[in-house]
């Protein structure tokens, strides 16, 4: 979970001294995030600067990588501060368009892996008769295997 909490525009709160530093810092991490979201938006780029913030280096797979992540956007009702809830809109628009491809993490022993081997190479081995006996069925002749042929003895 990542809270945005502190992303509020400094001008506005009034801060100074080491609470000011602190909201630069989250202030540029947050502009780095950014970045990285929308470059991994944009499926025609080729580098994610991941590596700008400290934030995006944790986030990484989380951001694009192999894991479900949720966006929760909250807003604040006041008039006051509508411009931060409609910038947290459009950054929660942007994070809408990025997409992971997130699927199991397993460490298989070898058993377990040969047993999953086997089971794949006989759901192959019965597709591929079905297609032998189709093809077979529409062309009205017997399909030549591997190793059968007029050279080779039956």
């Amino acid at each position: 979970i990542v809270d945005l909490a502190g992303s509020e525009r400094v001008g506005k709160t009034g801060v100074n001294g080491t609470l000011l530093q602190e909201a630069k810092y989250i202030n540029l991490s947050l502009h780095y995030l950014e970045q990285v979201i929308v470059a991994l938006s944009e499926r025609s780029r080729s580098h994610i600067p991941y590596r700008n913030s400290m934030m995006t280096s944790v986030l990484r797979d989380s951001l694009g990588g192999n894991c479900m992540t949720t966006m929760i956007a909250t807003l604040n009702p006041e008039r006051a501060n509508l411009d931060e809830s409609i910038s947290t809109c459009r950054f929660a628009q942007r994070v809408a368009l990025v997409s992971n491809n997130a699927h199991r993490n397993e460490l298989l022993d070898d058993k377990t892996l040969i047993k999953r081997l086997r089971k794949r190479i006989a759901e192959l081995q019965a597709e591929l008769a079905v297609a032998q006996k189709v093809a077979q069925d529409a062309t009205g002749s017997k399909p030549v295997l591997e190793g059968e042929g007029p050279d080779k003895e039956q």
